[in-house]
């Protein structure tokens, strides 16, 4: 599934971009302090650990093809999907494309018959916080938050 908004077009990831969405996931969560650790395994492999396992991934690409956000949706052993990696370059937020993402996972989630979505998230996201509250996550109490991460977030779709 290919959309496009502006010059930006968003499509399925492949393993083809993993080191360019390793180099951004990280990029980002050092500009916010944070660690890359072992809970981002899951890049080494996106076919593997999303689309095989039922899930999604998905980057979006701007003008000149250079991949600018990340974001996908982890099946878990519980029935619901995690929402994991969603990222922007600093230079493209503000633009909508937060929305826009997660508005095409969310409606990806429900496509493939999931029912809820979990994240996990770190107080310094800030705007990632505002955006998810805004399209009607709630706070609740996750048995498997990850290190870096200091709250947990559920949508019932």
């Amino acid at each position: 599934m290919e959309k496009k908004k502006g010059n930006y077009t968003l499509i399925p990831a492949t393993n083809a971009y993993t080191k360019v969405m390793k180099r951004l996931v990280f990029d980002v969560l050092v500009e916010y302090g944070l660690e890359p650790g072992a809970i981002d395994f899951c890049l080494d492999d996106v076919e593997k650990h999303y689309f095989e396992r039922g899930g999604y991934f998905v980057v979006i690409l701007d003008e000149n093809a250079t991949i600018v956000g990340t974001g996908g949706l982890y099946p878990l052993e519980n029935g619901s999907l995690e929402l994991r990696k969603m990222y922007l370059l600093s230079a493209h937020r503000g633009k909508g494309l937060g929305q826009w993402m997660l508005t095409t996972l969310l409606e990806k989630a429900r496509a493939l018959g999931f029912e809820r979505v979990e994240l996990d998230t770190a107080s310094v996201l800030k705007e990632a916080i505002s955006l998810y509250k805004k399209n009607g996550f709630q706070s609740f109490e996750s048995d498997h938050i990850v290190a870096r991460c200091d709250q947990a977030y559920e949508l019932i779709l």
